[in-house]
Formats: C-alpha cells, sequence, structure tokens
C-alpha cells in the first residue's frame, strides 16, 4: 500500500494522474509481450525451416548416392560424406537453435527491465505527487492557522474595546 497523505481519514491521490501511469503501463506491456511472442514464433519458424532443409540435403545426397551405386567406393564416400553433412547440418541447426534461445532470454531480460523501469517511475511519480499533497496540506492549515489568530486577535480587542466601554459608562442609580 502506499504511504499516501491522509487528511480526516482519507487517502489522498491524484486519480487522474494514476490513471494516465496505469493506462501508459497497460498499453506498453502487451506490445512488449507481444514482440517476444513474435521472436519465439520466429525461432519456431527458423528452426522448421533448418530442419526442412537438412531433409532436403540429406534427401540431395541419398539421391546422388543412388547415382552412382554402380562404384562401391564411390558410394562409401558417398555415404560418408553425407553423414558429415548431415553432422554439420545438425550441428548448424543446434547454433542456430540456441543463438535463437539467447536472444530470447535476452529479450525477456529487457523486457523485464523495461517494466521494472516502468514501475519505479510509477513508484516516484506517486511520490512526488504524496509530497505536493502534504506541502498544499501544510499551506492550508497554516493559512487557516493565520486566519484564526487574525479573528482571535480581532474578537479580543472587541471584548476588551466592549469591557472599557462598560467601565467607562456611569452606574445608574435608582
Amino acid at each position: 500500500m502506499l504511504d499516501s497523505p491522509r487528511f480526516l481519514g482519507r487517502t489522498l491521490i491524484d486519480e487522474d494522474r494514476l490513471l494516465e501511469q496505469l493506462d501508459v503501463v497497460r498499453l506498453n506491456l502487451p506490445g512488449a509481450f507481444e514482440e517476444v511472442q513474435e521472436i519465439i514464433r520466429s525461432k519456431e519458424q527458423i528452426v522448421l525451416q533448418a530442419g526442412q532443409y537438412a531433409r532436403d540435403i540429406i534427401d540431395a545426397a541419398e539421391e546422388r548416392a543412388e547415382q552412382i551405386l554402380d562404384e562401391i567406393g564411390i558410394v562409401r564416400q558417398a555415404k560418408v560424406e553425407a553423414d558429415r553433412f548431415r553432422q554439420d547440418v545438425l550441428t548448424e541447426c543446434e547454433e542456430a537453435r540456441e543463438r535463437t534461445l539467447t536472444e530470447i532470454e535476452r529479450l525477456r531480460r529487457q523486457a523485464q527491465q523495461e517494466i521494472e523501469e516502468m514501475r519505479r517511475s510509477a513508484l516516484a511519480e506517486c511520490e512526488a505527487i504524496e509530497d505536493g499533497a502534504d506541502d498544499y496540506a501544510d499551506r492550508v492549515l497554516e493559512n487557516i492557522e493565520t486566519q484564526l489568530a487574525d479573528m482571535l486577535r480581532v474578537i479580543h480587542n472587541g471584548r476588551s474595546q466592549l469591557e472599557q466601554n462598560q467601565n467607562s459608562k456611569p452606574t445608574r442609580q435608582t
């Protein structure tokens, strides 16, 4: 709970300012989450494409191997190359996957930092609003105190004047 100033048992908060800040947070968060989700979708698409690319390459290598089945040495060499190529493709896919996951994690941390910064900013603004409300309340109370002191002085002077008037009147004799 915010340490808001209290006046006559009520908490004072600038509702419009608070709602503005909440709107800023509400409008920015979905965009950040959509961006992360888009990156995740992109990662999945890249992995699928890499898998398809690997299958295409493997298929091509196997086709090539079948074309030269006549010569056992060439077939063996083709299989070795296909296996090596398959391993290279798998390695490249794994590296791409790792890079994508690293980028997603970086973006997630960045989004969290931005959210935390917005939260800190909103809290700072709330504190500034509270301080301003306290200052305003202090000025109002000081003004009321001054006015009451002036009124008491006027009342005291009026009563003194009445008392002097009563003391200076001659008393009636019956």
